[in-house]
Formats: structure tokens, sequence, C-alpha cells
């Protein structure tokens, strides 16, 4: 793709995101735009970046390591959007600023060792699923919370917000209710917290069938989670 299509197209997708903030009574900066830059090549993570986007989304660990590899010169940050597998999570760790599919305990216990014992600090998005779909992964209503309470407790990690996926449906819609249900469990969260849980900053962005829970709480005008 060539480096002028890149960034007109990167300009046309912020223009949309800032008037989607304004009419829902949002910030434009509060929300992120992560690109997703698997399949891509190293050329167009770099003409990406010359056009000002920051945060790129990758699938699969071994294909992140080698754009990051390839980038170190680049100001980015690179998220983890795909399953982390289990033999994925101690290389996981530390190259990611965020990494968006947390699951289960035993994963984040992995990630944060590794992360603690390289001294960096990645947020995590504890993904849950709301429509139990077998294709997809994601922590039970049962087991979510049980797996939040480990993360605010992590020496490294930082707890950034819930993640889901939601079905891929035509109408838009009929796709709304999963993520007022993910709200609604965010503020459940949020109203039973532990006073020694401590939460971590984060920027909702929604891609199609993608989404943070918003900011949940606000002890200043900064969002936290």
């Amino acid at each position: 793709m060539r480096e002028t299509d890149i960034a007109v197209r990167l300009a046309d997708i912020r223009r949309r995101m800032a008037g989607a903030a304004e009419r829902a009574g949002r910030r434009p900066d509060d929300v992120r735009l992560v690109a997703v830059s698997k399949t891509y090549s190293v050329d167009d993570v770099r003409a990406a970046a010359a056009a000002g986007q920051r945060d790129f989304g990758e699938n699969r660990v071994q294909e992140a390591l080698q754009k990051i590899g390839a980038t170190p010169d680049l100001p980015v940050r690179w998220h983890l959007i795909g399953h982390l597998q289990s033999n994925k999570a101690r290389k996981a760790a530390v190259p990611f600023s965020c990494i968006h599919s947390i699951d289960r305990v035993e994963i984040l216990e992995a990630v944060d060792r590794a992360a603690a014992e390289a001294g960096a600090s990645p947020e995590i998005l504890v993904q849950v699923d709301l429509a139990g779909e077998v294709t997809k992964h994601g922590a039970t209503l049962d087991a979510v919370r049980g797996v939040v309470a480990r993360a605010v407790e992590c020496r490294a990690v930082r707890l950034a917000g819930l993640m889901l996926l939601p079905p891929w449906l035509d109408d838009a819609e009929a796709v709304r209710p999963y993520f007022r249900s993910l709200r609604d469990l965010r503020d459940r969260l949020c109203a039973c917290r532990r006073p020694t849980w401590r939460w971590a900053s984060a920027a909702g962005w929604a891609p199609r069938s993608r989404m943070m829970a918003p900011p949940p709480c606000r002890r200043a005008p900064s969002s936290t989670w």
C-alpha cells in the first residue's frame, strides 16, 4: 500500500472517530486508535507511523516480534490483540505495551512473572466471553471476577479494562447489547472492588468487532479503570 494512501485513510478514520466521540460527549483525544498491522509489511507500518499512527495491533507473537525487531527506531506502541497461548506468555510480556486477550489466571501469572523479571509493566485487558461462541476465547462470567481480582494484585502488569469480541453481525443494533452487558459487568466489578485494588489508566477503542470497556471509575479528570 502506498504511503500517501495510508496517510489519507488514517486522516479519514480520525475525522470519523472525532465526530463519533463528540456525538457521544467524549473528547476525541480520549479514544485510542489501534491500527491492526497483522499481514501488513514493515514498510506499511513505517508509512502509518510517518502519518502519526502510534499504536499497532498484532495477532501472533512471532510475527509481531519480527516487526518489532525491524522497527526499533519508531516511537510506537505494540498491542497483542490475538489469543495468547501459554507457551508464548513469557515472550509476550516485554515487547507489548498492552495484551488484549488475558482470559485465564495461569496466563496472567506467566505474563506477570516474566514482566517483573524484565522490569516491564504492560497493560492487560481481560477478555470476556459473553456470546459463548466456540470459535472465540474469553473468560466466562463465572471466571472473570477471579481473573480481575488476580490481575489487580499482580506485581508488574497493569489492569486496563475488559475486552469483548461480539458475534459478527451485519446489524449494528444487534451487536450493541453485548457492549452494554460488558459495561454493566465493568460497573459491577468497580462497585465491589477491594480497597487494595489499583486501577490503571486506560483508553477505549472500538473497531467493529472489538471494543474495550469504557473507562469505568473516575478519581480524577483522567480516565481510570
